[in-house]
């Protein structure tokens, strides 16, 4: 049982959670409806075993710097509850299983987009950006913008304007959430030698960062009005991007200051913020069609 919930572990079951918030709502918005519960199931679960397979690579990648920061000392190859070689075959295996199910049961373009968010968050985040630029979230981060553009693939085997800019949403929506995180545990990015915005940048220009994004997510969120839905969205993106910003613009003043503020407020702030949005765009669906 122990070594199961070690295998669980390497997937980061908390962060694949958030990825299928965004991907349902796609998929009724690509559908105009709620679309068959089969091609719903095989969808998230396909996106579960990706992301898993993402993440359970990620941490044999990063088993190093995993081992010496606080924030990750728990994990299964820094604990060695699981080898890396174990590690590196469960994480492939899930991958290849999860590519396959989403071209054998939605589409294969479905299956393309699912193999080049895996291919992205491994080699290009994680191997390529993560260690060398401070901006490795920023662009690294388009990989969990990839469940809209999979989801909305598997419902209509093509893509449109309306997930593209659900993408941006996200894209935008990514560094001020994980900068958030990364000002709470900088020390242990910096004693790791990741160079997280947090750690190379002063307290205020990741604050001044942070609010330009969150104008930047609010702004994009906005755009999808005219393109694909009613007027119950606007009104929720509206009122929770104020409040996005709201709390940026906290974090900016308190650290002007010279206060530390509450960055994880902020982080969590955030995930709310994510999960009604797309909850609107989901529930929009079905009101005002």
């Amino acid at each position: 049982m122990s070594s199961l919930r070690a295998y669980i572990a390497l997937t980061k079951p908390r962060i694949i959670e958030l990825l299928l918030v965004t991907t349902l709502p796609a998929m009724i918005l690509a559908a105009k409806g709620l679309p068959p519960l089969s091609l719903v199931i095989s969808t998230l679960v396909g996106g579960t075993l990706a992301a898993g397979s993402a993440n359970a690579l990620n941490c044999f990648v990063d088993r190093d710097i995993d081992a010496v920061m606080r924030r990750t000392g728990h994990r299964p190859l820094a604990r060695h509850e699981v080898s890396p070689r174990a590690a590196l075959i469960f994480g492939t295996v899930l991958g290849m299983v999860a590519v396959l199910l989403m071209g054998l049961a939605t589409n294969w373009l479905a299956a393309g987009l699912t193999a080049a968010a895996i291919v992205f968050y491994v080699v290009v985040y994680t191997m390529l950006l993560k260690r060398r630029t401070s901006q490795n979230i920023v662009w690294g981060g388009a990989a969990g913008c990839m469940p809209v553009l999979i989801g909305w693939a598997a419902v209509t085997g093509s893509v449109a304007w309306a997930p593209v800019v659900l993408f941006a949403v996200v894209f935008f929506w990514t560094p001020p959430h994980f900068w958030a995180l990364a000002i709470r545990y900088r020390e242990d990015y910096a004693r790791a030698g990741v160079p997280m915005l947090p750690v190379v940048a002063t307290p205020i220009a990741v604050a001044r960062q942070i609010v330009a994004y969150s104008w930047l997510t609010v702004a994009s969120s906005l755009v999808l009005w005219p393109l694909a839905t009613g007027w119950l969205y606007p009104i929720v993106a509206g009122v929770a991007g104020g409040a996005l910003i709201v709390e940026a613009q906290r974090l900016l003043r308190a650290v002007s200051r010279g206060d530390a503020g509450k960055p994880m407020r902020l982080f969590h702030f955030s995930n709310s913020y994510l999960a009604l949005l797309f909850v609107a765009v989901a529930v929009d669906v079905f009101v005002t069609r």
